[in-house]
């Protein structure tokens, strides 16, 4: 839906560094109809080793531009830095639009109109200026062969790890919404030129709209201060680093805030597709204790059968395989009895989160049926690359995965199974998964490549449980129980 609201405030912020030369040729080239009703032209210069604050400074008394400020940062915060300060002060000055140019000339001020418009209608989030639009602009505009060619095959790497269709990435002629760039944690981004990559993906992560137009590409004298081979390993390891937090490996301040929730593990060899298949027979009763939206109960397909589930939130994207639903904090006022008794409880990444998981074991065991099982789902603390950490000194909590930061019990196998047994639990069978490779990288996951490897990371990992699986999957039946028990 886009804003009506009344006239926007706009602004338009350069970026400045030992733009001595081009500086005063920038401010000129500002349409007159542009620089009459912007409520402020500013500029950063991040510390110059010229004089690139006095020639700002004389360009302003000379020509009389009662809305242009120049400001000189007294230490260089970097490219990424000096957009930060840049958009702190939009958003604390109020206002509503905000345009970055560079103050080396790179990108053309005579059309800042163009881009200004669908983010003052409320249009779109933001626009960016992009060479790559119109096919041979960038390499008529002097773009030389090797920045074109790396241009195009990082933005193909961002766009295949993203989901995104952008025509690029590498654009520094951008406009902003300032109420959107308040809503995204832009100040824990890189001081470094992969700031624009974090920012991008911050835009992806929080639903904001992005639009491209096409810009004249122009290479003059201007000296660049970019390091190809660093920027590029930096733009991939950014995007790298979002997938890793998304899927809760690893936990990246400029990337919180969004996409906490546990999703349905849809991978070849996901705990939750595993735990469907150990959930055998007809007409059962399947309690699902910590629920969520229901991604378990997706991959249960037996006939008439009855899934209940246990949350402490109900989700508003519940699945509607969950027929019945109570809300109960498993930490304080567990009950399950009260939702009956079941052939199948589930206790799918639950026991690791709470302070007593014997009692909430043993309360399970109370509402089984004669032949019923538990289904638990636990991490194993002993997986490869936590042993790996640890012989470097790293423990990196995340928001989800082996070491979820609202973790309060470790588990190796035979840690689990002594959990199971003093709750009263003999282990009938103990599966594995891998780690999730296609969760972390779903638009990679249909590609041989990663189904390959995924399917060799399952047999590393049933072949070198303690080493290599990422989380057990254990059916347990109540001890003393023979094992041919349990409902079929």
């Amino acid at each position: 839906m886009t804003e009506t609201a009344g006239p926007k405030k706009v602004a338009i912020f350069i970026v400045a560094y030992n733009a001595v030369a081009s500086l005063s040729r920038v401010l000129d080239r500002i349409p007159e109809s542009v620089r009459r009703r912007v409520a402020e032209i500013y500029v950063f210069d991040d510390s110059s080793k010229d004089d690139t604050y006095l020639v700002g400074v004389g360009y302003k008394t000379q020509h009389h531009v009662r809305n242009l400020s120049i400001f000189r940062n007294p230490e260089n915060l970097g490219y990424g830095g000096n957009q930060k300060k840049g958009y702190e002060y939009a958003i604390q000055q109020g206002y509503d639009v905000v345009a970055l140019l560079h103050g080396d000339g790179q990108y053309a001020p005579e059309i800042l109109e163009e881009l200004i418009a669908p983010v003052e209608r409320g249009e779109v989030d933001a626009v960016f200026g992009s060479r790559m639009l119109v096919r041979g602009a960038a390499r008529r505009g002097g773009m030389p062969l090797y920045k074109f060619v790396g241009n195009r095959i990082l933005t193909a790497i961002e766009n295949r790890l993203l989901g995104m269709r952008l025509s690029e990435f590498h654009s520094g002629y951008r406009v902003y919404s300032v109420k959107a760039l308040a809503q995204v944690p832009f100040h824990a981004n890189s001081d470094d030129f992969h700031f624009d990559t974090e920012i991008i993906i911050q835009f992806l992560q929080h639903g904001l709209r992005i639009v491209e137009k096409p810009i004249p590409t122009y290479y003059g004298d201007e000296i660049c201060y970019v390091n190809g081979l660093k920027y590029a390993f930096n733009v991939v390891k950014s995007v790298i680093q979002y997938r890793l937090h998304r899927a809760g490996f690893r936990s990246y301040p400029q990337y919180s805030g969004r996409d906490d929730t546990y999703r349905t593990k849809l991978s070849a060899h996901s705990s939750h597709r595993k735990i469907g298949a150990l959930i055998k027979g007809r007409d059962l009763r399947v309690l699902d204790v910590g629920c969520g939206s229901g991604g378990v109960a997706e991959f249960v397909s037996n006939p008439n059968t009855e899934i209940c589930g246990i949350d402490l939130i109900d989700a508003p994207d519940r699945s509607p395989k969950i027929a019945r639903f109570a809300q109960q904090d498993i930490e304080r006022e567990f009950n399950p009895a009260a939702l009956g008794e079941f052939d199948y409880v589930v206790l799918a990444d639950i026991l690791e989160h709470v302070r007593n998981p014997q009692e909430v074991l043993k309360r399970c065991r109370e509402v089984l049926r004669p032949g019923g099982a538990v289904i638990v789902c636990l991490p194993n603390v002993a997986h490869w690359s936590v042993r790996f950490g640890l012989l470097f000194g790293r423990w990196h909590y995340g928001r989800r995965g082996i070491l979820d930061s609202s973790h309060v019990h470790f588990y190796t196998r035979a840690a689990a199974r002594r959990l199971l047994a003093d709750a009263g639990f003999a282990v009938k069978h103990l599966d594995v998964t891998p780690v999730p490779v296609p969760d972390i990288f779903p638009e990679l996951g249909q590609s041989w490549l990663v189904r390959f490897g995924h399917g060799l990371a399952y047999r590393l990992a049933r072949l070198w449980k303690g080493m290599f699986a990422y989380q057990f999957i254990i059916q347990a039946v109540p001890a003393g129980l023979p094992g041919s028990a349990l409902r079929r």
